[in-house]
């Protein structure tokens, strides 16, 4: 309570400051659309990549190479995520981070040109090519916007703004699943408009982004321009007085500037940065392998199974659940705790996870099962965007100070990448080996997820990022004098001052003291 009553003028929410998110989430909307989009154009693509073949060869492909082109169509999307994803350090290094998000805009451009211009060029490898490119914009985005979002927004209010990343992307893909549809864009003429319309969200970023402030911790920390890093902060807080949180960038930065510059290969070195590095890799993983793609995927055959007659719309409908409960989760976020509501996601997703696989395995002998299957899917999906879905992608730039920031987003990035990609391509195997049990994989894995959530991940609510990565530090001291002889251990430096949190400590928001 004393935490709510003690408000600050930095807390306030100002109209520059949603201006900012909001036009940083743009790329996370981007995301969405793209992950979505080439589901519903499917039969209208394999035709297109026939009649092609006609043209050059006078023969069709063959069925067999059909489906590995449409596959490989569908699969690239996926590496040039991990491409993106693991460029995201080095560009946010060399740019920043503003100017990194209008860079990244010329891929959509050129990407979604590609494959708009696709029909009327009469070749398939421009899809493939455009797929490939708006797959490495994406990447980029799923970096570029958690780590902006979380810089500029107020530690009170920074889970909530971070959990507007996963809303554009449920924006995304509902937006695609109903362009898709076939009175709309979804039809043998339009589908290459349909692929096409991710260069108005880019054109429209473009436009917005050079009104926004670079990140005043970049601007501060990395570039020791300190009275840009003000003029910034002065904006977003629409208050004169920001030595609040000016002292703690530079306490961030003192901190910095005694350790080496870290690299990919330093967080997995630096006893300091291996736990909250491991954390970050198995929170994305917990998203990707929860099943929830695969579920997204194969939703319209799952309610076909159920016997629905009009799949498409369940699917639709599941897109809403999906939507609706990412804005629950907004509000949630800061009172209930990053970790409490991932745990609570977990356990939901594992629980309809059982339920889905008892109703499509009974659902022939007993029709009625199909509700009950239709209610799993939901549920599913709602549970997912409690925790697993928004939680992964802002709490990783909670875990750490700025030096290892980029590097760890990068990691994290590149791990929830490539999961996606193993899960697209494993999960038809899978599910033709399994049928309906292959949820008990998912289960299987969620309640592994949920004991590592339970035992490893801390509770960064309230807490600055300094604070957090101090927390940490202190763990890895103690850790490392328990392996010591007793005639050696020494106490860390700073250990009386930054002792272990346990996963629920709340830390009051106050400017950090100095160490003595």
């Amino acid at each position: 309570m004393e935490r709510m009553g003690d408000e600050k003028p930095k807390q306030k929410v100002t109209l520059y400051l949603l201006y900012s998110v909001s036009t940083a989430v743009i790329g996370s909307l981007q995301f969405g659309y793209n992950t979505g989009v080439i589901n519903a154009p499917e039969q209208k693509l394999r035709r297109f990549f026939q009649n092609v073949s006609i043209e050059r060869s006078g023969e069709p492909f063959s069925a067999g190479a059909n489906t590995i082109l449409w596959s490989f169509a569908v699969a690239i999307f996926s590496v040039g995520g991990m491409i993106g994803s693991f460029s995201v350090g080095a560009m946010v290094d060399k740019f920043g981070r503003r100017k990194s998000m209008m860079l990244a805009n010329i891929l959509a451009l050129l990407g979604g040109g590609l494959m708009g211009l696709s029909s009327l060029a009469r070749s398939y490898e421009m899809v493939i090519i455009g797929r490939l490119i708006i797959g490495v914009f994406c990447g980029l985005s799923t970096g570029l916007t958690p780590m902006y979002v979380g810089e500029i927004s107020p530690t009170a209010v920074r889970g909530a703004f971070g959990t507007l990343h996963q809303l554009g992307v449920v924006i995304g893909i509902l937006v695609a699943q109903i362009f898709g549809l076939e009175f709309l864009l979804g039809s043998d003429a339009l589908w290459p408009l349909l692929l096409a319309l991710t260069i108005l969200p880019a054109v429209l970023q473009s436009i917005m982004l050079p009104f926004c402030p670079e990140s005043p911790r970049y601007l501060l920390i990395t570039l020791n321009k300190e009275e840009e890093a003000r003029k910034a902060l002065v904006r977003l807080r629409a208050c004169e007085d920001v030595s609040e949180d000016i002292q703690e960038m530079k306490e961030e930065g003192m901190r910095m500037a005694m350790e080496q510059k870290v690299t990919i290969l330093e967080l997995f070195r630096s006893r300091n940065y291996r736990q909250p590095i491991v954390i970050a890799i198995v929170l994305q993983l917990s998203q990707q392998f929860s099943g929830i793609n695969a579920v997204f995927y194969y939703s319209t055959g799952i309610f076909d199974t159920a016997g629905v007659t009009q799949p498409i719309y369940a699917t639709i409908g599941a897109g809403v659940v999906n939507t609706v409960f990412t804005v629950v989760s907004l509000f949630l976020v800061e009172r209930a705790g990053r970790r409490t509501l991932h745990l609570i996601g977990l356990a939901g997703m594992a629980v309809f996870a059982l339920i889905m696989t008892i109703s499509l395995s009974l659902v022939k002998t007993n029709q009625s099962l199909s509700y009950l299957a239709i209610v799993a899917v939901f549920g599913f999906v709602a549970s997912f965007e409690m925790g697993p879905g928004p939680i992964p992608w802002f709490i990783v730039a909670e875990l750490f100070s700025q030096g290892p920031r980029p590097a760890a987003i990068a990691v994290s990035g590149f791990s929830n990448w490539t999961a996606n990609f193993l899960v697209g391509l494993g999960f038809p195997k899978l599910e033709e080996l399994c049928g309906p049990y292959v949820f008990i994989i998912f289960t299987v894995l969620l309640v592994f997820f949920f004991i590592f959530t339970f035992l490893r991940v801390p509770e960064t609510r309230g807490r600055t990022f300094d604070d957090i990565a101090r927390g940490f530090a202190a763990e890895a001291g103690k850790s490392f004098q328990s392996q010591m002889p007793e005639s050696m251990a020494v106490s860390p430096p700073g250990s009386k001052d930054a002792a272990p949190l346990s996963p629920t400590e709340k830390v009051p928001m106050v400017a950090l003291p100095q160490n003595p």
